[in-house]
């Protein structure tokens, strides 16, 4: 039994088979397992890092009162992606033994007076820069991921959360042409990263502004990078390879062939697994301490950038096979420690894994 289906047993309390090995796909064990990290998450209103400007004294208030749908899981951004996680499981695997328990979560969560409260909190003045663009984007992709399932509970959900993202939707608009360079970090604030996400939920919905201001956005920021320094890869408490999620930007907004030629500037040594620090997973050495667990989430969103870079190549492109090999070394070396037993990791890694083992494996 891998150390991925050991870590799996303890989060399911044995209730679920464990798979025999380090799922590719998200398997039913592998989402009932997630899921549960989720809901366990989503519910724990501390420990809580709120990332909370007080504009007087009125203001120092609890989590749960400043959040009533996104109170859990540490903090803003974690929750919303602990939600899309709920969403994400629940609606490609809809007989799991948690289905229940999901759908009772987000009844509670996603009302319309919740995400209304949601709202009034980012109009605040002293939230103009609040989660932008790490929380935003996961809001969107929560939305979009919800946007078009037919569903009873979903599209209720669906059109609750409507005015929240509309309202993160409209600050992209805003915000965007006013930054001039994109942040490259490893980090919440990388704009690549910030972009990609919202893209999908534009493409989903039909946004074609938003859509179109992304689009010319990436462009602007990324479209002449060539042989980008991702030796320097990473930073002590990366949780995004600031060179993948670029390029997994770029592989959304043009279109295939300029895609190809524009990685093959941007990466020149991709196809030989070049440069090494890039293609090598990351080392985590404390899953208790919450910038060096960062790593974890990096190994895993390398893992899906990398499926998905590969897939937005030609299948005779050489560089296929190393991001293919590449994913895997990655996957391999952070989906055994999902489930840590730490809250440091716990509160956000399976979403990431989640949106790994949703990325299809190149052929």
């Amino acid at each position: 039994m891998s150390h991925l289906a050991l870590a799996l047993v303890a989060t399911t309390a044995m209730t679920q088979p464990a798979p025999p090995e380090t799922p590719t796909t998200l398997t039913p064990a592998a989402a009932t397992a997630f899921a549960r990290l989720a809901l366990k998450g989503v519910v724990r209103e501390y420990p809580n890092h709120p990332g909370h400007v007080l504009g007087g004294p009125q203001d120092a208030l609890t989590p749960k009162a400043l959040h009533p749908a996104f109170y859990g899981s540490y903090d803003w951004h974690s929750a919303v992606h602990g939600h899309w996680l709920l969403v994400k499981v629940l609606r490609t695997h809809p007989t799991l033994p948690e289905a229940g328990q999901i759908r009772t979560v987000l009844d509670a969560h996603l009302t319309d007076a919740n995400v209304r409260a949601e709202a009034a909190y980012f109009e605040r003045k002293e939230s103009k820069s609040f989660e932008r663009p790490y929380g935003w984007t996961w809001l969107l992709k929560l939305k979009a991921e919800l946007h078009d399932w037919d569903d009873a509970d979903a599209k209720r959900w669906s059109a609750n959360l409507r005015p929240l993202a509309d309202l993160i939707a409209a600050k992209y608009v805003t915000y965007y042409p006013k930054q001039t360079y994109p942040t490259r970090v490893g980090t919440h604030a990388n704009t690549a990263f910030g972009l990609a996400f919202a893209h999908d939920y534009a493409v989903a919905v039909g946004d074609a502004k938003l859509r179109g201001l992304i689009e010319s956005r990436a462009r602007d920021y990324f479209g002449k990078d060539a042989d980008y320094p991702a030796a320097w890869e990473p930073g002590g408490a990366d949780f995004l390879s600031p060179a993948l999620a670029e390029a997994d930007l770029m592989r959304r907004v043009l279109p295939r062939d300029e895609f190809r030629t524009w990685f093959a500037r941007f990466l020149p040594g991709a196809a030989k697994g070049e440069p090494a620090a890039l293609f090598t997973p990351a080392t985590v050495t404390d899953r208790s301490d919450p910038q060096l667990v960062h790593l974890d989430g990096l190994n895993l969103s390398r893992a899906w950038g990398m499926r998905a870079v590969a897939n937005a190549l030609p299948a005779g492109d050489p560089a296929r096979a190393a991001l293919r090999a590449g994913a895997a070394r990655h996957a391999a070396a952070a989906l055994p420690h999902v489930a840590s037993g730490d809250f440091a990791g716990e509160h956000w890694l399976a979403s990431f894994a989640v949106q790994l083992l949703a990325t299809p494996v190149p052929e």
